[in-house]
Formats: structure tokens, C-alpha cells, sequence
């Protein structure tokens, strides 16, 4: 099958650990990768950001990713990139039309990916599957008046679930938000995103620690919501204990970060200073090592989607133990492969730590559990098959073309 997946913002050829690069680069990169070893062809769709970019660029994993010229080339924000999606969408279709490869089926990342490509769709005649990745109600609620997202995101995210072809949501919670957000809860499927099992595995080497000192890690993007600043005060709570903070700009670049500046200050504020330590970006394929030295992973963050970082250390035999918020309500169960706390709770957080590195004997069996679990539901061969099964059904019936305003 010809799929087409749109990733406006989120290219998979990105390097992580800036603002708007993370979680879904990932996950569009590993789906296509995982989509071309089932046999369909793939093509990527991102917006150019850069003028030296060749329109298509074929990567490692066998699929192509093509820059699609919609709005200046050069790096945007990713909330600044809404009035770019109809040009977006104009561009696709033309080429659609005039080229030799159509979809048959096109999967939208995110939001505004979804608008161009409803637009697109509606014009070809070709089916639409959104996944959202994060909901404006969700990032509105907890963000507030810090929110940069435009005005009517909601509302364009409630009538894309109303009328793409399917809704794939990546968790139960994700599901509960959008059915109250009045998308009906017949239009979705649940698919979880998936973890490298090659890439994150227990054997190999790990990263130098200090002797006789457990480890605590925690990775992601240096953004508020991901609730470094509660794992930093839980450290109160775990002594004799270092926390390695892994994410954000390269290591050299830690010192004019604003964010990594704040961290380090509460760090010292705490009397840490010497407890936590801010390693910046590690390229993915040294992130296992990572893993592999840390006894336990705490994911805290405000709010979810659904968190890819704890799927690779559950991957790798390392247990987690996340905020009760989002995607970790799925993938961590609590008791067996990791625990669960309140979101912005140092004390709650603090505790359940020390309290698993305490017992080696429940944190050995949170490991063990941690790693199965991660192989027999989580493997993106499975995500991929999954999906190809919805992009069947939606191509069943094959939509007839619309003229689309705009």
C-alpha cells in the first residue's frame, strides 16, 4: 500500500532535543521505518524549514521524506505555522495530480497536519487517519495563559475528528478527552506508538556511574511541563542517590539554555548541586546505555500524551515510575512494572523512589515484568500491522472527491 504520512512540523531526519523535536519525529520515523518492512511504500511529508533542502530525501530506513515549501524556509515555531497549511495542502495535491505516486491511504500527525491533509483528501478522493499526538484542551489546562497555541486549535481539532475517516488515538485517556470534546467515540481505534526492540534491549554496555551510588534517570525535552523541577525536589527525599538529567541542547550549549540554567540554580537552592547532573542531548542510538545505568527511570511530567521515553527503559529492564497523567496510565502498571504518583508531588514522587531502591527484590521483579511487557505489546512491528489493518478498512471505501473551500 502507498501511505502517506504528514508531519508538519515533526521530521523524522530532525535532530531531538529542541522545542518542537521530540516525541513525534520519533514516532513518525520508527512508524515509517516499520511500515516499510511490512512491505508498503512510504513517503514523509514535512514542511522545509531550511533553502538547501532537495525536495526529497531518502532515508536509511528505505522510506522518502519530502519538503513540502509552505511558508519561508527557515525554522518556525511550531504555533506559527497555521496560516502555512493551506499552501501546504495546495502543494500535495498538485503533486498528487501531476506526479506518478498518489496515496492510497494519508496519515496525519498532529493537528495541523490533519487540516492539510482533510483538504488534500477531500480533492484526491484519498482517505484521511489522524493522530493528534497532544489535544489544545489538554495543553490548555494545564498551560493556561502560557498556552502559545492558536486561538481556535480546538475547535479545528473537535471537526477533524469528526471528519477524517478514522481517529487513532494512542491511549485510553487520549480517548476520554476527545469524547468530550464531542468527537464520537465510534470513529476512533486505539494504537499504541511502539519502542525500537533493537535499538533499546538490556544487554550492552552502559554509562560510567559514580560507584556505589544509585542512579536516577530522567529524559526529555528541557521543557516545564516535563516536570524536572519536581524530580529535582524529590531528590530531598532519596539520598545517597544522583539524578542524571538527559535531554535538551547539546552539552556544550547546557550553560545558555535558559531552562537548564533554572534546573541547576533549584538544584543548588536544594543543596543538590552535587547530586544533579545535566548531560544535554545524546544521540538515540547511545541512548540505551543510558538506560542500561540507571536503576530506576522517573517520567513527571505535568501532562502526556503518551511518553515514549518510559516504553525504551521498560525496553531495556529498567523500571519506571511516572506521574499518573496521559500515556503512563497505559504502558506503566502499577505494582508490576513500575509505580505510579500524583503529577507535581515531590513528596509522593521522592517516596516511591527511595522506596524502590530500597527493596531490591521488587525492583529486580518490576524489571523483569517491565521488559516483557515492552516486547509483547509494544513492539512497533505490531504498531505497523495494526495500523495497515485500519488503512485497509478506510480504503475499503473509497471516498469520492470533493471541492474543498479553499
Amino acid at each position: 500500500m502507498r501511505v502517506a504520512l504528514i508531519s508538519e512540523h515533526a521530521s523524522p531526519l530532525a535532530v531531538l532535543g529542541g522545542e518542537d523535536a521530540g516525541g513525534q519525529n520519533t514516532h513518525v520515523a520508527e512508524l515509517a521505518a516499520a511500515l516499510v518492512d511490512a512491505g508498503h511504500e512510504v513517503r514523509v511529508y514535512t514542511r522545509r524549514d531550511a533553502p538547501d533542502l532537495p525536495v526529497t530525501v531518502r532515508a536509511p530506513d528505505g522510506f522518502d521524506v519530502v519538503h513540502v515549501p509552505a511558508g519561508p524556509a527557515e525554522p518556525l515555531a511550531k504555533d506559527e505555522l497555521l496560516p502555512h497549511m493551506r499552501e501546504f495542502s495546495h502543494w500535495l495535491v498538485e503533486r498528487w495530480r501531476g506526479g506518478d505516486w498518489t496515496p492510497e491511504v494519508i496519515h496525519a500527525h498532529f493537528w495541523m497536519s490533519g487540516l492539510a491533509a482533510l483538504s488534500a483528501g477531500g480533492r484526491t478522493g484519498v482517505p484521511v487517519v489522524q493522530t493528534y499526538h497532544a489535544l489544545g484542551t489538554v495543553k490548555r489546562r494545564h498551560q493556561g495563559v502560557q498556552d502559545t497555541s492558536p486561538a481556535r486549535r480546538v475547535a479545528y481539532e473537535r471537526e477533524l475528528g469528526c471528519s477524517v475517516d478514522r481517529v487513532v488515538a494512542q491511549c485510553r485517556d487520549e480517548v476520554g478527552e476527545l469524547v468530550r470534546m464531542g468527537v464520537p467515540r465510534s470513529r476512533m481505534t486505539i494504537i499504541p506508538s511502539g519502542v525500537n526492540l533493537n535499538t533499546f534491549t538490556p544487554l550492552g554496555p552502559a554509562a560510567e556511574r559514580v560507584p556505589g551510588r544509585a542512579r536516577i534517570l530522567t529524559v526529555g525535552r528541557l521543557v516545564e511541563r516535563k516536570g524536572f523541577q519536581t524530580v529535582i525536589r524529590a531528590m530531598a527525599h532519596v539520598p545517597d542517590a544522583e539524578c542524571v538529567v538527559v535531554g535538551g541542547p547539546p552539552a556544550g550549549l547546557l550553560e545558555s539554555d535558559p531552562y537548564a540554567r533554572r534546573l541547576r540554580a533549584l538544584a543548588a537552592s536544594c543543596g543538590m548541586a552535587d547530586r544533579v547532573r545535566l548531560v544535554g542531548a545524546v544521540p538515540r542510538e547511545e541512548m540505551g546505555r543510558w538506560y542500561r545505568s540507571a536503576d530506576v527511570l522517573v517520567a513527571a511530567p505535568w501532562y502526556e500524551p503518551f511518553g515514549l521515553t518510559p516504553l525504551e527503559a521498560m525496553a531495556c529492564g529498567i523500571p519506571v515510575i511516572g506521574t499518573a497523567v496521559g500515556g503512563l496510565t497505559d504502558t506503566v502498571v502499577p505494582g508490576r512494572t513500575g509505580d505510579l504518583v500524583p503529577a507535581r508531588d515531590p513528596r509522593a514522587l521522592g517516596t516511591a523512589v527511595q522506596g524502590l531502591l530500597t527493596d531490591r527484590i521488587r525492583r529486580f521483579g518490576y524489571a523483569t515484568a517491565a521488559l516483557d511487557r515492552a516486547r509483547r505489546c509494544y513492539s512497533w512491528a505490531a504498531t505497523a500491522e495494526k495500523l495497515a489493518e485500519v488503512y485497509g478498512e478506510v480504503t475499503a471505501v473509497r471516498r469520492p472527491t470533493r471541492v474543498v473551500a479553499g
